[in-house]
């Protein structure tokens, strides 16, 4: 069977599973009335969204699993990388859960893990792909042919960049359709330059995930029939994130994620502002959030939002494709 049709096969499975869960799941979750308390300082009109189910990023993730090893399995490409990959990403949804779990249970959106305690999760997490990158002996930065060894020092380069990059998807999901359509698009990059450089696994999960985050649309595109959570967005960021350690492309993630670095700089931006001068940059902080309160509708954020990480994500492929 083709490389090219296992990819396919592989995203087909992972969206037509995550149609089917997302209609159990979502049912269960209004059964057992598991869903979403809104933070105070949020924008008035997302009060409306209170009482959407959440957690949704439980059916993503096992959506994506079972489709990623179903066809690693028929490739025979299920390597230790690739085994790595799915139980990070596994662990990043079981951290978010339990963030969630905190916020329901308590009733309150503030109530989950705290800062300290999510990071320390995440660095737990980000520890696995770190040591098994540094014992084979993978401790090297790529830019083309170009490429810097960073040694001993590698490890806790890829817990920062882990512990970045989910935190930075984290941020993104303010809106309705947000994270999963920038997610759907960085990972279609992923496929590709995982194709080019000839990580048939890595290929494989990627488009398992672009599968599964277009199907999740359906379910949370505006207005919102259910939120991922922290459960998928901690995920998904940690699994973009290991994808990219293992397929040897990090720094290809500024141009990949290029929306996701936006909204975490933006919040980095106001904090440092307001500190320093007593004055905000942005009328709110992630950034989605500012042209939300300049008039913009969620809709028109997640297509302008989406076609930037389109053009920046292709731009990051093309420019992978000329320097491979």
């Amino acid at each position: 069977m083709g490389f090219n049709i296992l990819i396919l096969i592989s995203m087909l499975v992972a969206f037509v599973l995550t149609l089917l869960f997302g209609v159990v799941y979502i049912d269960f979750l209004k059964k057992r009335m598991m869903t979403q308390y809104i933070l105070e300082d949020a924008p008035e009109r997302h009060a409306q969204k209170a009482g959407t189910p959440t957690t949704g990023g439980v059916f993503i993730v096992f959506s994506i699993i079972q489709a990623s090893l179903a066809a690693l399995t028929m490739n025979q490409s299920l390597t230790t990388s690739a085994l790595i990959v799915l139980i990070t990403f596994l662990f990043f949804m079981l951290a978010g859960l339990k963030d969630d779990y905190g916020k329901i249970s308590h009733k309150e959106n503030k109530a989950g893990l705290s800062p300290r305690n999510k990071l320390f999760f995440q660095i737990a997490i980000a520890i696995l792909p770190a040591v098994y990158m540094t014992l084979s002996g993978q401790t090297y930065l790529n830019i083309g042919q170009y490429s810097i060894d960073l040694h001993y020092l590698y490890p806790f380069f890829v817990i920062f960049f882990m512990t970045g990059v989910s935190n930075a998807v984290n941020l993104t999901d303010g809106l309705d359709g947000l994270a999963s359509s920038n997610t759907a698009v960085a990972m279609i990059m992923c496929t590709i330059i995982s194709v080019i450089s000839g990580r048939t696994d890595l290929a494989i999960i990627s488009s398992a995930v672009v599968g599964s985050c277009i199907a999740f649309l359906y379910f949370n595109r505006y207005p919102a029939k259910v939120f991922m959570g922290d459960t998928g967005s901690l995920a998904l960021g940690g699994l973009l994130a290991t994808i990219a350690v293992m397929g040897k492309f990090e720094l290809w993630i500024l141009f990949i994620g290029f929306v996701f670095f936006c909204e975490t700089m933006s919040v980095i931006i106001q904090v440092i502002s307001f500190k320093l001068t007593g004055k905000r940059v942005f009328k709110m902080s992630p950034i989605h959030h500012h042209f939300e309160l300049s008039g913009w509708s969620e809709n028109k954020i997640v297509i302008v939002f989406s076609l930037v990480s389109l053009i920046m994500g292709s731009i990051a492929a093309i420019l992978f494709k000329i320097l491979w």
